[in-house]
């Protein structure tokens, strides 16, 4: 057998004392073609030969450590042939094979394929056990006497090569990768060196036992190799107050626990200390209650600063966010607020209270404070408002503030919703008395902001759904319980109208029924009922029965009062629209004086303002599709329905359920007075004009206010409430790509690195209006856009091209972070299906049809066929993690994501540098500091395999922890690939 012959050549060759090329010309001649010298066990019988008696033979010693230089064994064969050695007893052969391992051990390399470089590391890992056990044994033995001094230096050869394996992060690095591979080899080494740390006290050489404890501290550090860098060192962040500020203003009833994830997104990725974190979020609670529109928009902002914040922090307190305990966070950041007066003195002015013991008080119920700190830190508090300026004037000491009045309106929502679950039929005047408990003064803005702060908003909505469903069905009745069911339909249509504006209709809406059972508001509220940017068909207000209209065209044409008993409530509000339509006609072609009219709409909104509220909302539909000149009348209907009735045969509650009438038709008449240049003075509490609302100026092109704002907000260094709702009004009026590409064009001109850097803060809390849609653009349009035409390389320049690539991975974390949860605010847009069919053109599936964006980028070469397409290449140069994962590739987001990748390991590959490779580099290295090590899910996993070997030759990224973190070593073929290209570097 040729292992035989092996052994009998290494024989022949020491008895003849060959020398060392010798010994290496004739082992060629005698073994010309065949396996390798590693497959025939080379190493394994020189070291068996070799170590035949108590010491060395240095000969065959020779042999080897010549075969090791001319590269005739490989290192991982050397190392798993010297971890058989076991007997320790012999330190004459232990201290040989320390020597031996000198040559290689601090210069690991292999060139060769994926499989050697993982038998590198597993042979490291193995020889890493090794000398462990060997220093173990010396130390055993380590004695006091005449031998102490030669254990004491047999245990410092092993120490010392012990130092040289784990000092280089390289070594680390394959260990990391060995660890992964081997797991139970891995286990061994940990009982090796708790075996060895056992033993330590034994060492009375104090130089020696600290070098013996850092190694083990390196050896401990294998497995949690990480690529973070230093946290952040700077007091202001512009993401954390902006994103604070959007979740307020729009998004009050988005889910809790995805506002904590995109806070915690931004946290890890621009890396924020916790108290400065925590800091932030409170300084843009406290600037948005100040610069929050008296009425609903301060309730709102109030209730989510007192309400839906501190149960956000209770959920953070479950992420790690820091080596310290929360609540030593929680009261840190308390104690940075306390320091700003000025706010703290603003907001107490404001609210009309003391705002930070409120809080405090909050954050102590929920545990985020010890009692001791929450005392301290309001005895602090009271201390300083003692000597701040009178807050309290004569004229607002008698009005209760908002916050008490919000803290303690939770609990009502508790029991108004306990109340709402029992039998309406049962007592239907006792929960008439609820509801019209709930219509005086602001108890409704105040019970609707906490149910939306608390999450409890669309259960809220469903009630009064079904209470309206409740209205409809008609028993036997007198005039008394009539009159009691036309009030709980009118009441909850007016409400449930007021949550749709306030908060979105998507509150209110729910899953299709599967009896196919037909919600009357539902139906009305999404064919009928103008929203803003919603554009309605007028028809959708007759498909009534024309006996119907006419019987309430003869009830409304009458002086009799209208009769309450047996009336089909919704069916009355579903003609109004037809029994509209016939007045405006017959009062346009003069059948009908304005007296007449005036009558008309009068017992319209005399009862039931509900149907005043379906009159109005198809007027404003009908006065959109008129002509200027044949708008009068309608708008003057609009008037006359909009002015209160004063007379003393109304129902109950009249004065109430008018007020919040007024309040829905001034937000439904508001986009077509603009239009039409035409005033209604609204009889409600608002003294000012709707917030937020028409804030585009007329004569200003929305790329100019669109720049104007971004320039100003990146002046002041923060968003405010108003600003992000032009953007988002931007954002609706022009569109995602123009939005996207205009911001990222400013960017772009940016040519001071602090400038470029409060961009991409600001850009990526901006973007958070509508992340998803934006991110699909930028990714999959504007950076190739940027990346394939070489006449916008120069754009990609530092700082705004690294700026660029700062922000692409931002967005592209959040984005695929939100993604996977399905969660989405009410104030996202969804993509109609059509698109989603565009990027499935725009990115082929599979690597047989070109893309379009690597057609693109091919032009710009001089070879087309190395970027042609990924069909010019073989499946596997396309292989990722998340194709072995089995992501769905059908979904937009995944498909961008995959093929921006692709573009980038093309560039990569090509002949042609420049800023655009550059741009790369920045991407990559972002992702990396971004990115946990190896997480799979992460947006790396749609990184081809092959392009890890391109970037290691990037200088910024030829680096062991930059390997480990790109590639997913969960993977057994991500093991491999990281290991060659750490093997190699």
């Amino acid at each position: 057998m040729k292992v035989v012959n092996l052994r009998q050549a290494i024989l022949q060759a020491w008895k003849e004392r060959w020398t060392d090329y010798q010994w290496a010309i004739n082992m060629k001649n005698l073994f010309p073609k065949g396996p390798t010298w590693d497959l025939l066990g080379l190493s394994d019988h020189l070291l068996e030969q070799a170590l035949v008696g108590p010491s060395p033979n240095p000969l065959i010693m020779s042999y080897l450590k010549y075969a090791i230089s001319s590269q005739m064994v490989s290192y991982a064969s050397v190392m798993s042939s010297i971890a058989k050695f076991e007997d320790y007893s012999r330190e004459l052969c232990v201290k040989a094979l320390l020597e031996l391992m000198d040559m290689f051990c601090d210069r690991l390399s292999c060139q060769g394929k994926a499989e050697e470089c993982i038998s590198l590391c597993r042979a490291l890992l193995s020889t890493l056990g090794w000398l462990l056990k060997c220093a173990a044994h010396f130390t055993e033995r380590l004695k006091e006497g005449p031998d102490a001094s030669s254990g004491e230096e047999q245990l410092q050869l092993c120490v010392n090569r012990i130092e040289k394996v784990v000092i280089r992060r390289k070594n680390r690095a394959l260990l990391h990768i060995a660890r992964l591979e081997e797991p139970v080899t891995w286990a061994n080494v940990e009982q090796a060196f708790i075996k060895l740390t056992e033993h330590c006290n034994k060492i009375s050489n104090q130089q020696l036992r600290l070098k013996l404890d850092e190694c083990i501290g390196l050896i401990k550090s294998i497995s949690v190799i990480t690529t973070q860098t230093e946290q952040n060192t700077k007091m202001e962040f512009p993401t954390v107050h902006a994103l604070i500020i959007l979740e307020g203003t729009l998004n009050l009833t988005s889910d809790t626990q995805s506002l904590v994830e995109q806070l915690i997104m931004v946290k890890r990725m621009q890396r924020i200390p916790s108290p400065l974190f925590l800091l932030e979020i409170w300084k843009a609670c406290f600037v948005g209650l100040i610069e929050s529109p008296e009425g609903t928009q301060e309730l709102k902002w109030t209730a989510f600063t007192f309400l839906k914040i501190p149960q956000a922090l209770l959920k953070l307190k479950e992420y790690p966010l820091g080596d310290k305990d929360f609540t030593e966070d929680v009261n840190t950041a308390f104690e940075f607020l306390l320091k700003l007066t000025p706010l703290l003195d603003k907001a107490d002015q404001r609210c009309n209270c003391d705002c930070v013991s409120l809080l405090l008080q909050e954050c102590g119920k929920l545990g985020l404070l010890s009692e001791d700190n929450m005392n301290n830190l309001v005895n602090k508090r009271t201390a300083d408002r003692e000597l701040a300026p009178q807050l309290k004037s004569a004229e607002n000491a008698s009005i209760q503030p908002n916050p008490g009045l919000i803290l303690r309106a939770e609990p009502t929502v508790t029991n108004i919703l306990k109340t709402m679950d029992a039998d309406h039929s049962k007592s239907p005047e006792g929960l008439l008395g609820v509801l019209g408990h709930m219509l005086s003064g602001k108890s409704l803005d105040l019970l609707l902001a906490a149910a939306a702060a608390t999450g409890k908003l669309k259960s809220f909505a469903r009630k009064f759904v079904k209470l309206n469903e409740f209205a409809k069905n008609i028993t036997m009745e007198g005039s008394k319980a009539a009159s009691v069911r036309a009030l709980l339909f009118d009441i909850s249509f007016l409400m449930l109208c007021h949550v749709a504006q306030t908060y979105g209709s998507d509150v209110i809406l729910s899953e299709p029924c599967a009896s196919g059972e037909v919600v009357f508001f539902e139906t009305w509220m999404l064919t009928c009922m103008p929203e803003e940017g919603k554009i309605l068909n007028p028809e959708q207000g007759f498909r009534a029965d024309p006996t119907k209209v006419e019987s309430l065209m003869t009830h409304l044409n009458s002086s009799a009062e209208m009769k309450l008993v047996q009336v089909k409530w919704h069916e009355v509000c579903s003609c109004t629209p037809a029994a509209i339509l016939e007045v405006l006609n017959a009062w346009e072609h003069g059948l009908l004086t304005l007296e007449a009219v005036q009558k008309i709409t009068d017992n319209i909104k005399g009862k039931i303002c509900s149907m005043a509220i379906c009159a109005v909302a198809w007027l404003v539909a009908h006065v959109r599709m008129l002509g200027l000149e044949e708008r009068e009348k309608p708008l003057q209907m609009i008037f006359q329905l909009v002015t209160p009735l004063y007379a003393e045969n109304t129902l109950q509650f009249y004065n109430e359920r008018v007020a919040i009438m007024n309040l829905i038709l001034e937000q439904m008449c508001a986009d077509v007075l603009q239009q039409t240049a035409t005033s209604i003075m609204f009889p409600t509490a608002n003294l000012g004009p709707i917030p937020y609302r028409n804030l585009l100026p007329v004569k200003m092109p929305i790329k100019e206010v669109l720049i104007t704002n971004f320039n100003n907000v990146l002046n002041k260094g923060w968003v405010d409430s108003r600003t992000i709702h032009v953007f988002e009004a931007l954002l609706h009026m022009g569109g995602v790509y123009w939005f996207c590409n205009n911001l990222v064009k400013e960017l772009l001109k940016e040519t001071r690195k602090e400038h470029c850097y409060k961009a991409v803060e600001l850009l990526h809390s901006v973007f958070c209006l509508d992340m998803q849609q934006i991110t699909l653009v930028l990714l999959g349009h504007i950076l190739p856009g940027l990346l394939t035409n070489s006449l916008k390389w120069q754009t990609l320049m530092d700082p705004p091209g690294r700026a660029l690539a700062k922000l692409s991975v931002w967005c592209s974390l959040s984005s695929h972070s939100t993604h996977n949860k399905g969660q989405a605010t009410a104030k996202q847009r969804k993509r109609h299906r059509e698109d989603i069919e565009d990027y499935i053109n725009l990115f082929p599936l599979d690597d047989s049809q070109p893309s379009k964006l690597l057609r693109l980028l091919s032009s710009n070469e001089e070879d087309p066929n190395i970027l042609s397409s990924p069909g010019d290449r073989s499946m596997s140069s396309s292989l990722t993690a998340s194709q072995l994962h089995n992501i769905n590739m059908r979904d937009p987001l995944n498909r961008v994501l995959a093929n921006l990748f692709l573009l980038i390991s093309t560039i990569l590959s090509s002949k042609v540098a420049g800023p655009h490779t550059q741009f790369v580099q920045w991407f990559m290295e972002e992702c990396v500091e971004c990115l946990d090590q190896g997480s799979r899910g992460s947006i790396l996993q749609f990184m081809p395999f092959t392009m890890v070997s391109e970037l290691v030759k990037l200088p910024a990224l030829s680096k062991p922890k930059t390997v480990l973190a790109i590639t997913d070593l969960g993977l057994p073929l991500g093991r491999r690939v990281a290991a060659k290209a750490i093997a190699a570097l």
